[in-house]
């Protein structure tokens, strides 16, 4: 299904995927430290996160990711630095005598709060990076007076005379 995400390439996909493997992400920056970023870019993450692709961790939603702080770097920036970092140090394979890691560990960064993204632009995102909307549809702010006013079906079609009760 990534495969189908406008700006995920096909090397994301294998690096997320047999990462995946190794066991379930429990959280972002559990993703962050374990996926190759070198395929895994921040366009990549930028797509994801308007396709859901991270919807399913908790208490986090879709604009926390993207919001801007004062410096106009997003969350996801500082969440790559993060990742970089620690995977960085796990390459360096700079050790203690005593097996202790020797660099000093950066800290994952804290999600921003913020407003979520109105629905509909959330669909619209959605739709951009997919193709098709997936979490939901912009009609369904208007499911009452959908069911309420369009009370007609296709059948009617076929006879509207014995529906409208007069003869056309």
């Amino acid at each position: 299904g990534l495969g189908a995400v406008k700006g995920v390439g096909e090397g994301a996909v294998e690096a997320i995927v047999n990462e995946r493997k190794e066991g379930r992400y429990v959280a972002f920056d559990d993703f962050m430290k374990r996926v190759d970023l070198r395929s895994a870019n921040k366009r990549t993450l930028e797509s994801m996160v308007c396709a859901g692709g991270f919807d399913s961790f908790k208490d986090v939603h879709r604009a926390q990711y993207m919001v801007a702080d004062a410096n106009g770097r997003t969350f996801l920036d500082a969440a790559i630095r993060y990742g970089a970092s620690v995977q960085e140090q796990a390459q360096s394979a700079q050790h203690s005598m005593f097996g202790e890691a020797t660099g000093t560990t950066m800290p994952a960064p804290t999600f921003p709060r913020t407003e979520e993204w109105p629905a509909i632009y959330k669909l619209n995102r959605e739709k951009e990076v997919v193709g098709i909307f997936i979490s939901g549809h912009p009609l369904d702010d208007y499911k009452v007076e959908i069911s309420s006013f369009c009370t007609g079906t296709v059948s009617m079609l076929n006879d509207p005379a014995a529906y409208l009760g007069r003869d056309l």
